[in-house]
């Protein structure tokens, strides 16, 4: 996401699927730091390890199977970088839009380590909302879905899913049928409300690592551009010139190096995306 055909599922506006990466090859991650806006990053790891730093004096390990969600709000800055441990990255970057009402709110960041929960043929980690039977403890602003799973080989898992929900599946490893729709590695799935099953089975002979994203219908049109979510290109212009000259984003200390600059905007106007109510 986003895409041509589809901006959103529920709040979530962004995801982005890399690796595995062999890091002796590529050199790994280091991103400096860099402003956000009106959204939520949520880093989800399926190998190695990333060091984050932001400007509220967050000082984290990003972990296979763990979630570090950090909520920009009216503006936060951080950097991403590697350890020297790893030796393999993959993972999927996430991103959530906030609604009109809370897109100002104040920056944070949680950490949340979710256990692994049975479903047939498999395991779920839930690390957003609720999934068989578990219900993950840090709070949303809206309703929304995240959780990892895994699925044996010839495997079956109908799982209950909320009606009012969207559903998109992102498949990392093993063939998979979703609600019937065949979906190989890399590719996103999605089913739309009103259903209030989900009915996933892996056909490879191999074990299926999957990515599961739901929530209600976001209702509001958004304005993505570079590492900002907005309303308008007005709003979008305005954050670019707080990073370039201001102090909205605050400083991430303990990254030896200089911050990411802005890119130029467009000399046209951004385009809205997104379904308004």
């Amino acid at each position: 996401l986003p895409q041509r055909a589809r901006t959103l599922i529920g709040a979530w506006c962004f995801a982005d699927h890399y690796g595995p990466h062999d890091v002796a090859a590529t050199g790994g991650m280091d991103v400096a730091p860099h402003p956000h806006t009106g959204l939520q990053t949520v880093s989800w790891l399926f190998s190695g390890e990333i060091e984050h730093r932001d400007s509220i004096g967050s000082h984290a390990l990003v972990r296979p199977g763990e979630l570090n969600l950090m909520t920009g709000g009216h503006g936060i800055s951080h950097s991403e970088v590697s350890t020297p441990r790893t030796t393999v990255l993959h993972g999927v970057q996430l991103w959530v839009a906030l609604p009109d009402r809370h897109r100002d709110t104040a920056p944070a960041f949680q950490h949340y380590a979710p256990r692994p929960v049975p479903i047939d043929g498999g395991e779920a980690r839930v690390f957003l909302g609720t999934l068989a039977g578990d219900t993950s403890p840090v709070p949303t602003f809206t309703p929304l879905l995240g959780a990892e799973l895994t699925l044996a080989p010839g495997a079956t898992a109908t799982l209950a899913v909320d009606t009012g929900f969207e559903h998109g599946l992102l498949v990392d490893r093993g063939e998979v049928l979703m609600a019937g729709t065949p979906l190989r590695p890399a590719e996103l799935g999605y089913l739309a409300p009103g259903h209030d099953t989900l009915t996933i089975t892996n056909t490879a002979d191999h074990a299926a690592l999957l990515v599961l994203l739901g929530g209600t219908p976001f209702g509001e049109q958004i304005v993505m551009w570079w590492n900002f979510v907005a309303r308008s290109t007005e709003e979008i212009a305005q954050a670019r010139a707080d990073w370039a000259d201001g102090d909205r984003f605050g400083e991430v200390h303990g990254y030896h190096g200089d911050r990411l600059p802005a890119p130029q905007l467009p000399a046209v106007p951004l385009k809205p995306r997104g379904r308004a109510r």
